[in-house]
């Protein structure tokens, strides 16, 4: 699903983000009515806490969301953003100074709670826009926030419908959109290019299993992101406890995270100096 900043409007409700450890600092700016208004609700910035400033008529005036003390923001990045999937449907922007990593969690954190999976059933969800803050490089925060959203997909995705080849088709797809090249080892073929570590992993199920090597970029320094990409299970005994079989769907995620390149190692499925995810 695209997860994307809502176009600027004049009628954006404003959202004031108010820390624990200095509510004044947000409190003090408020009108009269909505400090009082805050006072009689006992809002004081707790973490996660969620406030409308109502007006006279009924309409909201403005949002208050408290992001806790500093303690809790060192725990939690996004406090904001998991609010924010509480507000009513509406377009809204940031009121107030932000530094810039601040900016940019607050964000990112907001487009994140947009994220549903909706491969198989349901209607849109609710949209709660964001205005982009300005100050922020939108465009690379839009990227983080698609990349996070494809990982959860294919986590999402049942093990009957994510296996070896149909990560290998995410991958595919995801190498056509921007460009790259990619090259697939699949199977046997596996022990003719030296990584049996995969091969051995994945023999077992009838879905073979894939090095899957994607590359872009012709200039700059090369950064290798290495993962391997477990696709539920590939058969075999299992010997994990059953509260850990609920969180093997995840295994799949790996194939999306950061690397070192070793380029003194050439056996296994671990180290090679090329980008790549494994599905076995």
């Amino acid at each position: 699903m695209s997860l994307s900043f809502a176009a600027p409007t004049a009628d954006a409700i404003p959202v004031h983000v108010v820390d624990a450890d200095a509510p004044d600092a947000v409190l003090s700016t408020l009108s009269g009515t909505q400090r009082n208004w805050a006072k009689a609700q006992g809002f004081s910035g707790g973490a996660g806490a969620v406030l409308s400033l109502p007006t006279a008529d009924g309409t909201t005036d403005g949002v208050l969301i408290g992001a806790g003390d500093a303690k809790a923001r060192a725990r939690k990045r996004f406090i904001v953003g998991g609010a924010a999937a509480s507000l009513p449907e509406g377009t809204y922007r940031l009121a107030g100074d932000h530094d810039p990593q601040t900016l940019e969690e607050i964000a990112l954190g907001w487009l994140l709670s947009g994220y549903h999976f909706t491969r198989y059933a349901g209607s849109p969800p609710k949209t709660r826009g964001l205005v982009a803050p300005e100050g922020i490089d939108v465009a690379r925060i839009e990227a983080l926030a698609a990349g996070e959203a494809l990982t959860r997909d294919l986590i999402n995705t049942p093990a009957s419908d994510m296996g070896p080849a149909e990560l290998e088709d995410a991958a595919r797809a995801l190498a056509d959109q921007h460009g790259a090249k990619m090259s697939v080892v699949t199977g046997d073929d596996l022990l003719t290019a030296n990584f049996p570590m995969i091969h051995t992993v994945g023999r077992a199920s009838i879905r073979q299993p894939r090095l899957i090597d994607i590359r872009w970029g012709e200039e700059g320094p090369t950064l290798t992101l290495v993962g391997k990409g477990v696709c539920f299970d590939t058969g075999g005994l299992n010997i994990k406890p059953g509260s850990s079989m609920g969180l093997m769907n995840g295994r799949c995620a790996g194939a999306g995270r950061r690397g070192k390149a070793r380029p003194d190692r050439v056996d296994g499925d671990a180290d090679r100096c090329r980008p790549r995810g494994c599905g076995g």
